[in-house]
């Protein structure tokens, strides 16, 4: 009888053992999905988490992102860990064809198997929501998905994050994440016309493709987009949504609305880490100023008095840590023009974080300035204290008037 009962509590204190590594697996995971910023894609406006249903714009045409709760016919519940690791690892789906790289199977790939493994548990572990996808509406010839062979034999180096033993732990942990899971050469960098990301070098900025907003080089070094910057800067952009540089708006606002905000103090400096390691750039190649920019600067002058100093200052520094510098500030002086233009036309809205409650917005003036002056403010801006950028046109702003927020 007492071999028994020791056999009893012997199993029982193996069942709570189990449960207990299963719970710690779906905590890890849902922190590792957070990271990825999974949620992002996998969820529709007002729709059940990762329930899909998001259509994502492409060059090529709109993919819906799938649905990926553990519904057994709509989601990912017929798949085992195994068939998700080989999506993330080698952008291949559960029935063997090869996903749209709309799918960043192309960073993924760097992800350990422990990690795809504690992320699958955690999505195994929400509630099943049966919501059947809808299908692309890609162009011919890109939704034959015959032609990935081609591509990802040409743009898909598969294999995982391996570190370097000549760095530091935070160096390479940094390196994992911003490679890896937090994907961020994706939009840090520029495509090819097959829509391939540049990976050589790494995170030299480039537009976001259909959303048009200039997602920046991350390099702190001479030249980089982020030169001039701190490690504590960079934390806090992620943590808060701003800093003494600038403040995230557009796609990264819900970045850091989503995902950084919620990432441990430690992976944050990591990441810092390994940014502040990136290489210095060559200069940047600026577009050509228009004809008549100076006139165009001397007007913009006026509007910048008129309209901006108040809460940006006369010498462009900024108020405090309400009010941005506008003066070094990498998102004015971008070689495109692109983010200035669009935060003049359409406001800035910096995302609400435990370290910034109560962020300030800056309005949008697309009522209040025509094309002309539009262009006038963002080529003083540009050119005015020690900003050198090149001009932008009353033709640029038109393009960009009517471009969606994000």
């Amino acid at each position: 009888m007492k071999t028994l009962i020791r056999g009893i509590a012997a199993l029982s204190l193996f069942f709570a053992a189990s449960v207990a590594l299963a719970d710690t697996a779906v905590e890890r995971g849902h922190y590792l999905a957070t990271v990825g910023d999974c949620a992002a894609c996998h969820t529709s406006r007002n729709g059940a988490a990762y329930a899909g249903g998001r259509v994502l714009g492409t060059p090529f045409g709109a993919i819906p992102a799938p649905n990926i709760t553990p519904d057994p016919t709509t989601g990912i519940g017929a798949w085992s860990a195994d068939d998700f690791y080989r999506a993330m690892h080698s952008g291949k789906g559960h029935d063997g064809t090869s996903l749209y790289p709309v799918f960043p199977f192309t960073s993924y790939t760097k992800v350990t198997r422990a990690d795809t493994d504690a992320i699958f548990a955690y999505l195994k572990s929400l509630p099943a929501v049966k919501a059947p996808g809808t299908d692309n509406t890609l162009r011919w010839p890109y939704r034959m998905r015959s032609l990935m062979a081609a591509w990802r034999v040409l743009f898909f180096d598969e294999g995982e994050f391996q570190p370097d033993p000549e760095r530091s732990a935070a160096w390479n942990r940094g390196a994992y994440l911003v490679q890896g899971l937090g994907h961020c050469n994706e939009c840090h960098t520029r495509r090819d016309s097959f829509g391939a990301p540049v990976t050589d070098p790494l995170l030299t900025g480039g537009i976001v493709p259909v959303q048009n907003w200039y997602a920046p080089d991350l390099s702190m070094a001479k030249h980089g987009g982020l030169e001039g910057w701190t490690e504590a800067d960079v934390v806090a952009l992620l943590k808060t949504g701003r800093s003494r540089r600038g403040t995230a708006f557009g796609p990264m606002a819900d970045v850091v609305l989503r995902s950084t905000q919620h990432m441990t103090d430690d992976d944050l400096a990591a990441m810092a880490t390994y940014l502040a390691s990136l290489p210095e750039r060559a200069p940047p190649k600026q577009r050509e100023s228009a004809v008549g920019a100076r006139e165009l600067a001397l007007r913009g002058a006026k509007v910048y008095t008129d309209q901006c100093a108040t809460c940006h200052a006369e010498n462009g520094r900024g108020k405090g840590d309400a009010y941005p510098p506008l003066d070094g500030n990498g998102s004015v002086t971008d070689p495109t023009g692109i983010n200035a233009i669009r935060m003049v036309l359409s406001g800035g809205f910096a995302p609400a974080t435990p370290g910034n409650p109560r962020p300030y917005s800056m309005p949008p003036f697309s009522q209040t300035l025509n094309d002309d002056d539009a262009a006038a403010v963002v080529t003083y801006i540009r050119q005015a204290w020690s900003n050198k950028a090149a001009s932008v046109s009353p033709g640029d702003v038109r393009a960009y008037r009517s471009t969606p927020g994000s």
